[in-house]
């Protein structure tokens, strides 16, 4: 391809890999695994159209004398792209190696979000806008055609070899995730989004308030809930990289809702914890969840979330939130989540005062 297009393409398979992948901390439910098989084959599209970048680039980069700043940039690039690809690959294959208390997968989307970040300024710094004989002619469209669905090969090629080789990649769950501790109570690892780290609450003198657009506020006991003796078989599927099946007990979304009377207008249940993290479901997706108490026969343990946490099917473990005290029926989504979650912990309750 022309040395425009390769550089156009480049940012395309970057972009739709960081898009794809930010989709993905979000997709938990089976359908959702589109989203991933376009986020391997999108990085594997991006290492084709490295290898042919780095073909036009080596004697300029090989030259030290030949460099400038938009040398370095570049490099930043190289180097941000490499690694991701590198980590989502070993990820992949099974690999599990830790640095800096990450592991490769944290790595993979730290790197994605530098990635971004070095290719935008690469492209203010040297971008050029394509031109019609960049992109017009059979050549070009073949070319382009075939690193494209080469990418998608590549990716098809991986799963058959993982499942041939029995690699321990071929054990991850679609989102890519590994198993751990399912059915075995509270021996599943522990998580938190950002690092919320609240001191534990007593049972007690706890109380689960419920509010906002219903008829009936009022506050529940800790045995309160014991007493509803709900279950629910969910998996928690962590962006941290492991999933969990377990027998969730507690009680059922839809019972504490019928106790409280939402009101004809109310569309959404805001889940708020006592760190102020929160996340809200649509009504009716709500309805189905469960708040627990127990994971199998266990009495949750404080990491992961005593004395009520919500067990969300189909959602990611972020969104499973932890140290609830608060369910909030809402009228409207709750556009202020999102800043929630990155901020939680940096309140005086989140960090543990």
């Amino acid at each position: 391809m022309s040395p425009r297009l390769t550089d156009w393409s480049l940012a395309l398979a970057a972009m739709l890999a960081l898009l794809t992948g930010l989709v993905s901390l979000v997709s938990g439910h089976l359908g959702d695994w589109i989203i991933f098989a376009l986020h391997g084959a999108a990085g594997l599209w991006l290492l084709l159209l490295l290898w042919g970048k780095l073909r036009r680039v080596w004697p300029r980069v090989i030259h030290l004398r030949r460099w400038d700043r938009r040398t370095a940039l570049g490099l930043l690039a190289l180097l941000s792209v490499v690694l991701a690809l590198g980590a989502g690959i070993w990820w992949v294959a099974g690999g599990q190696l830790y640095f800096a208390g990450f592991n490769l997968l944290n790595w993979h989307i730290t790197l994605g979000f530098a990635i971004a970040a070095a290719i935008l300024l690469h492209m203010f710094a040297r971008a050029k806008r394509l031109r019609r004989r960049d992109v017009v002619g059979r050549r070009r469209a073949l070319h382009f055609g075939a690193l494209l669905l080469g990418g998608v090969a590549l990716w098809s090629g991986q799963q058959v070899a993982l499942r041939v080789l029995h690699l321990p990649g071929a054990k991850r769950r679609f989102s890519g995730s590994y198993e751990s501790g399912s059915f075995a109570g509270n021996a599943f690892p522990t998580s938190s989004w950002v690092a919320d780290a609240p001191r534990p609450l007593d049972a007690q003198s706890w109380r689960l308030s419920t509010g906002g657009a219903v008829g009936k506020p009022r506050d529940f006991s800790y045995d309160e809930l014991l007493a509803a003796n709900d279950e629910l078989e969910a998996t928690l599927d962590c962006t941290g990289g492991f999933y969990s099946t377990q027998r969730w007990r507690g009680i059922s979304i839809g019972r504490l809702l019928d106790q409280v009377a939402p009101r004809p207008d109310a569309s959404y249940v805001s889940f708020m914890s006592v760190t102020g993290y929160r996340w809200s479901l649509p009504l009716q997706e709500a309805r189905a969840a469960l708040l627990a108490t127990h994971a199998g026969e266990e009495p949750l343990s404080y990491a992961h979330g005593f004395p009520l946490r919500l067990v969300a099917p189909g959602r990611r473990g972020f969104e499973w939130v932890k140290w609830i005290t608060r369910v909030e029926v809402l009228t409207a989504p709750d556009s202020g989540q999102i800043v929630s979650i990155f901020t939680s912990s940096f309140t005086s309750v989140g960090r543990g005062e």
